[in-house]
């Protein structure tokens, strides 16, 4: 199983070339192809939940699990994440020499991941502060961030073109990739199935780790 996590949009343009879903879809699924992996389960979470998608929808590995997956906005919704995350990122990347103070203070850390977390005080204050930092330093983040917005959307798939199952979780709480999102992603991969996250935001890592530990070994298991 090979798992995808990224929430800071890539940490190394693929062959230094342009980074986009496509061209990172590319060289994930070239990296499978050359290690001899071709059918191996995937995990994402975020954008690497759309990556994993996009591979499922190519027909490449084996089962999916694609948690809380960007792709799905409506137009209104896209325009609200260009704006926050614009803003959250050029807070993140102002901060970074005093993040350590901010992630370390509850109040300050709530601030900083409102958007991310149902319950952003409880996050753990080293792990805040490292997410917070990937997503400062990594080379791709605008670059994917502006393929988000302004590329094609995320197409989908009908089961019968899928090399395995699919599985969207999704978090009750997201407020990054709403909940009501979860529909149109189920209609464009009408062959997925939906588990929902209670009391969770937008990564169920962070505040159900069980809960997505067990969605996970029951899917690929």
């Amino acid at each position: 199983m090979v798992a995808i996590d990224l929430p800071g949009f890539g940490q190394t343009p693929p062959l230094g070339g342009e980074v986009s879903i496509a061209t990172l879809a590319d060289a994930v699924a070239g990296f499978l192809d050359d290690h001899k992996l071709s059918g191996i389960d995937m995990v994402g979470s975020s954008m690497g939940a759309r990556l994993v998608l996009e591979l499922a929808r190519r027909g490449v590995g084996g089962t999916a699990v694609a948690l809380d997956p960007g792709g799905f906005w409506s137009p209104a919704e896209l325009q609200f994440f260009r704006v926050t995350l614009g803003l959250s990122i050029r807070l993140v990347r102002l901060l970074q020499p005093v993040m350590r103070l901010f992630t370390a203070n509850p109040v300050t850390r709530t601030l900083l991941l409102t958007q991310l977390s149902a319950r952003p005080w409880a996050v753990d204050a080293d792990l805040a502060r490292q997410e917070l930092r990937s997503w400062a330093q990594s080379p791709s983040f605008d670059a994917v961030a502006h393929d988000l917005v302004h590329g094609a959307p995320q197409q989908g798939a009908p089961t019968a073109s899928m090399s395995g199952p699919v599985v969207i979780g999704w978090g009750r709480k997201d407020r990054l990739t709403f909940p009501r999102q979860a529909r149109c992603a189920t209609q464009l991969f009408p062959g997925a199935r939906l588990e929902w996250f209670e009391d969770s935001g937008h990564f169920p890592h962070w505040h159900r780790p069980q809960g997505t530990v067990d969605v996970i070994l029951a899917t690929t298991g």
